[in-house]
C-alpha cells in the first residue's frame, strides 16, 4: 500500500471519491504543496499533480509522487492526459486546483496561451466547465500589478474562483493550508446550505464589575467554530458573531467580535437579521450583570459584595427582529431528566424552531452527546465530536 493509501480519508470522508488535478507552477510557495495535497487525501480525496518546468526547480517531481502516490505530470504526451482528466469525458476530475499560482500562469490562463502542462490542463478544463480555484502567490510588486489584476478580474468573470493570498510585508504570501482545503471543500462538496444567509452567535460575553473585572461564563467556544466551519464547507453565506471565548477563528470566516452584552445588542442594531435564514444562538451570556463601578475597586477589602441584576434575553430579541428566520437555541443543564422540560420551556416561550440540549459535563470537550429538539416536540439524541455534531444540527434543520 502507497503511503498516500494509508492516510486517506483518516480526518473525513467529506472528498471521498474526489478527483482534484494539482496544478503547480514556479512559487516558491511550491514547497508548500507537499503538505497541502497530503491534507486533501486526509479529507478521502485523488490527488493528480501537474507540473510547469519551473516548478520542477523549486520542488523535485519525486516529492509530489511520495506525497500523492501518482506521478506528476510534467510535460503532455500522445496519451493526453488533459484531455482524459479535464476534457469532456465520464470520469473528468472535480476541481483543479492551481496553488501556487504565478502572475505569469494567471496571465496565459486569461488569454488562452497553453505553452505549459498546467495551462493546457486550465483551458481544457474551462471549455469541459470543470470547477477551477487558483490560489495566487508572488511579490506584492508582481500581485499589485494593474495587467495582473486586471487578467484576475478575466478570469474571475468566466467562473474562475480565487483565494486572495495573505499578504505580508512586501510578499503576496500563499494562505494558509486549512484555508485553501476548506475552500476546496466548500467548492465540490455538498453545497446544501449555498445561498442560505447562516449567523452563529457563540462565545462567552464579559460583564464588567469595574474598569478591570468582569463576571463571565465557562464557554471554549468549540462549538461556536465548528458549527461557523461546516455553514461555510456547505457553502453557506456565513456571518459569525463571536464573545471572549479562547477557542481562535480561522482567519478566512466572516467574523464580528463582541465583549459584552452591549456590544452584542449593538451588532443586533447594525444588522438587518431578517436578511438571515438560519440564526443559531450557542452563545454563552451572562444571565446576570452588575452595575458597573467606574475605576478600580480595592483590593484591600476583607469582602466584596457585588449585586446582579438579570440582563435581557438574546434570544427573544432575535425572534422580534427575525420572524421569518429559522432560529435554533442551546439549553444546558446539569442532569438529562431536566433537560427535555426546560428545552420545551425554551421553544414555546420564544417560538423557537430548534433547541439542542447539553449537559454541564460536556463543557470544554471535543466529543460530547447533544439532544436536538424540534418545535413539534420530537427530539434526536446524538455523540460525537463537535464537528460532527454541528454538521448534524445543520442535516436536522434542513430536513424541517
Amino acid at each position: 500500500m502507497h503511503p498516500a493509501d494509508e492516510i486517506r480519508g483518516e480526518k473525513s470522508k467529506i472528498l471521498q471519491d474526489k478527483k482534484i488535478v494539482l496544478g503547480l507552477t514556479g512559487s516558491i510557495a511550491a514547497v508548500e504543496t507537499v503538505k497541502l495535497a497530503r491534507e486533501l487525501i486526509r479529507y478521502g480525496s485523488r490527488v493528480f499533480p501537474v507540473m510547469t518546468p519551473a516548478a520542477t526547480k523549486i520542488i523535485h517531481p519525486d516529492a509530489l509522487w511520495f506525497a500523492t502516490g501518482v506521478e506528476p505530470i510534467v510535460s503532455l504526451t500522445g496519451e493526453t492526459q488533459h484531455v482524459e482528466m479535464c476534457g469532456r469525458v465520464s470520469d473528468k476530475a472535480d476541481l483543479l486546483l492551481i496553488s501556487p499560482c504565478t502572475a505569469n500562469t494567471i496571465s496565459k490562463i486569461a488569454y488562452g496561451i497553453d505553452d505549459t502542462a498546467v495551462t493546457t490542463f486550465a483551458t481544457t478544463a474551462i471549455g469541459s466547465k470543470i470547477p477551477i480555484v487558483i490560489v495566487p502567490a508572488m511579490h506584492l510588486s508582481m500581485y499589485d500589478h494593474k495587467f495582473v489584476q486586471e487578467n484576475i478580474k478575466k478570469c474571475k468573470k468566466i467562473g474562475i474562483n480565487f483565494i486572495d493570498p495573505k499578504i505580508k510585508g512586501n510578499k503576496a504570501k500563499l494562505p494558509s493550508i486549512e484555508e485553501i482545503v476548506s475552500n476546496v471543500i466548500r467548492e465540490i462538496g455538498v453545497p446544501d446550505l449555498k445561498n442560505k444567509k447562516v449567523l452563529i452567535i457563540g462565545g462567552s460575553s464579559n460583564e464588567p464589575i469595574d474598569d478591570v473585572r468582569v463576571i463571565s461564563n465557562q464557554s471554549s467556544g468549540k462549538t461556536a467554530i465548528s458549527l461557523a466551519m461546516s455553514s461555510f464547507l456547505r457553502g453557506a453565506d456565513l456571518e459569525l458573531w463571536y464573545g471572549c471565548s479562547p477557542e481562535p477563528i480561522p482567519e478566512f470566516l466572516n467574523h464580528s467580535r463582541f465583549s459584552s452584552l452591549n456590544d452584542l445588542i449593538k451588532l443586533l442594531e447594525t444588522r438587518a437579521l431578517n436578511d438571515f435564514n438560519i440564526i443559531v444562538l450557542c452563545a454563552a451570556l451572562s444571565d446576570y450583570k452588575p452595575d458597573k463601578i467606574d475605576g478600580k475597586i480595592s483590593s484591600s477589602s476583607e469582602k466584596l459584595v457585588i449585586t446582579l441584576k438579570p440582563t435581557k434575553k438574546i434570544i427573544g430579541i432575535l425572534r422580534k427582529l427575525a420572524p421569518k428566520a429559522t432560529i435554533v437555541g442551546f439549553k444546558l443543564e446539569k442532569e438529562s431528566k431536566t433537560l427535555k422540560t426546560k428545552m420545551e420551556e425554551l421553544i414555546d416561550n420564544y417560538s423557537l424552531d430548534f433547541v439542542v440540549g447539553n449537559k454541564i459535563s460536556a463543557l470544554h470537550k471535543n466529543e460530547t452527546e447533544i439532544w436536538i429538539m424540534d418545535k413539534k416536540g420530537r427530539i434526536l439524541n446524538k455523540k460525537g465530536s463537535k464537528f460532527e455534531l454541528a454538521d448534524q444540527i445543520f442535516n436536522t434543520i434542513l430536513k424541517g
